[in-house]
């Protein structure tokens, strides 16, 4: 007899929930995505469902209507009463016994969280600190992939040395993004963000995208080009942009104060930027 065992407890392996056989588990064999609301409105649901299309397709998982996972997600949402969430959705492909060749036909999970989220605007006063980790990821992170051990261990190592964000360096020496967000440099001389340009060492952030078109409206142009952490640190204003908190001032780097210290002027121009656009798309 096929046996498994869940905690304590033998089960035929017929008779147990297939959640335990998810690929999911076995493989990180699915991608995810993460939405946010202001006031009663999920903030660019339309190019978070494209990225979740194309991270489904770059993983041969084809058989998604998209149009019902944007049903999905707004009943849910408008069931949880929340003004202010964030919403948490990932597509395996689907469950089975263990086997590295997924099976033909099989049908997808889906799987979805909406939470309430509490803005801490504390934090965009007076700014984080972040501190760096070797980029340890496999080489397709534009794939919002469910493989996330390395972002979870960097993470890990952020909190133990007191910093919120870990920004990640690959094998050159360069900057890629944080382990859970997008990364900015600003040069106060060019009146310029800089940021990686994309490829596939970074996630095509929809919050980092978001930043490059306001950029303009805060009198800043964008320079697409790869920093080292000695010249980031040398650098007059640090951002982190993520879905869950948009813009973020970096005021510690890898120990260094930041500009003052604290928001600089064009971190907070975006800010504002940024909240005018989130409430009234």
């Amino acid at each position: 007899m096929e046996l498994a065992m869940i905690n304590d407890d033998v089960f035929p392996i017929l008779k147990i929930d297939p959640a335990y056989l998810d690929r999911g588990i076995y493989f990180g064999d699915g991608v995810y995505e993460v939405l946010r609301s202001y006031d009663g409105q999920i903030f660019a649901l339309d190019e978070h469902l494209e990225r979740f299309d194309r991270s489904l397709r770059e993983i041969w998982i084809d058989n998604i209507d998209i149009k019902e996972v944007r049903r999905k997600v707004l009943e849910t949402y408008q069931k949880s009463g929340f003004g202010n969430a964030r919403m948490y959705f990932h597509i395996t492909r689907g469950s089975e016994p263990r086997n590295h060749l997924p099976g033909k036909n099989l049908n997808p999970n889906f799987f979805l969280t909406v939470n309430e989220l509490l803005d801490k605007p504390g934090e965009k006063e007076h700014g984080i600190k972040v501190c760096t980790y070797p980029d340890l990821r496999w080489k397709r992170c534009d794939i919002k992939s469910l493989n996330l051990l390395p972002n979870v261990m960097a993470k890990m190592v952020a909190e133990k040395k007191g910093c919120y964000e870990a920004i990640l360096v690959n094998d050159a020496g360069e900057i890629t993004e944080g382990s859970g967000s997008a990364f900015f440099a600003v040069d106060a001389k060019q009146k310029a963000l800089i940021t990686r340009p994309l490829g596939s060492d970074i996630l095509p952030s929809i919050t980092r995208s978001v930043v490059v078109k306001i950029a303009k409206n805060c009198g800043l142009g964008i320079i697409e080009k790869n920093l080292t952490p000695a010249q980031a640190a040398q650098c007059e204003e640090l951002i982190m942009a993520v879905t869950t908190k948009d813009i973020v001032p970096i005021v510690q780097f890898d120990g260094q104060t930041i500009g003052t210290g604290t928001c600089g002027k064009h971190t907070r121009a975006l800010i504002e930027e940024f909240a005018k656009l989130a409430r009234h798309r």
